[in-house]
């Protein structure tokens, strides 16, 4: 099976979720006009991003995801935590989410954990009990855990920008009464020949002053739908137990393994 299908089956089919979207942003922008630009300004912004995530090796964050379907009118809520290391050139990210919210319904217990570890994919999902593991890439190939996250979720900036000059054309947003001026935000717009470029169509990101890390991104997909990530709450470098990364099959869960194909 093709690896993009089945990460994307793995990341957005299975997450079907999302994070506080702020419709009116999305569908008026009164916050997102594009200035002009100097090159150096953008550049600047991304070489400090850089310089602060090549020093990043323990980030905690609590996170919250929304999925929304305007055309259906859908939404979709989850909260949890998320967990970030890395040692040498080994690195693991976790996202254990522990509530889910839809549409107009209360919000109630739902636990779904998402383990990446630069190779795997692994999804538990206490509701049916069933554990999914995909192999993403090879043994010998391994990929920083945010790295392989941004490829099929949204969660940009943690991977190094390089790569985001690469695929996206960048520009600051204008700040306004309607943006704090305790984020700076950046307009993302797919190029053609963009790795992203069958799954989305821009990204908006902001980056929190304070911290010089990113704070919340808005996707809006080919499709038209939004994925709106907050990350909150922030932990940095910040001793984290390397059980927290383990992967623990509950006794009584299914398993299943899928070994990517080219």
């Amino acid at each position: 099976m093709d690896k993009k299908i089945i990460t994307k089956a793995a990341v957005i089919v299975l997450l079907m979720a999302g994070i506080c979207h702020a419709a009116g942003c999305v569908k008026n922008r009164p916050c997102c006009e594009p200035e002009k630009t100097n090159p150096d300004v953008v550049e600047t912004i991304l070489k400090r991003l850089n310089r602060r995530i090549s020093n990043l090796n323990c980030y905690q964050c609590r996170i919250e995801y929304l999925f929304s379907q305007p055309l259906f009118e859908s939404k979709t809520l989850r909260t949890g935590v998320l967990y970030y290391q890395r040692i040498g050139r080994k690195s693991a990210l976790r996202i254990n989410f522990q509530t889910l919210k839809q549409d107009d319904e209360k919000q109630r217990k739902h636990t779904e954990h998402f383990i990446f570890d630069g190779q795997w994919l692994t999804v538990i999902d206490y509701q049916i009990k069933t554990v999914k593991m995909y192999q993403l890439t090879e043994p010998n190939e391994p990929v920083d855990a945010f790295e392989l996250v941004s490829r099929n979720f949204p969660i940009i900036g943690f991977a190094g920008t390089e790569d985001l000059r690469k695929q996206f054309e960048i520009k600051l947003i204008t700040q306004t009464e309607t943006q704090p001026s305790q984020f700076i935000q950046l307009h993302l717009k797919v190029k053609p020949n963009s790795v992203y470029k069958d799954d989305y169509t821009s990204i908006d990101f902001w980056i929190d002053r304070r911290t010089a890390l990113p704070a919340r991104i808005v996707a809006v997909s080919t499709e038209a739908d939004i994925h709106q990530i907050k990350l909150l709450e922030l932990k940095v470098n910040k001793r984290i137990d390397k059980e927290v990364f383990e992967v623990r099959i509950p006794e009584g869960f299914t398993v299943e393994k899928r070994k990517t194909q080219d």
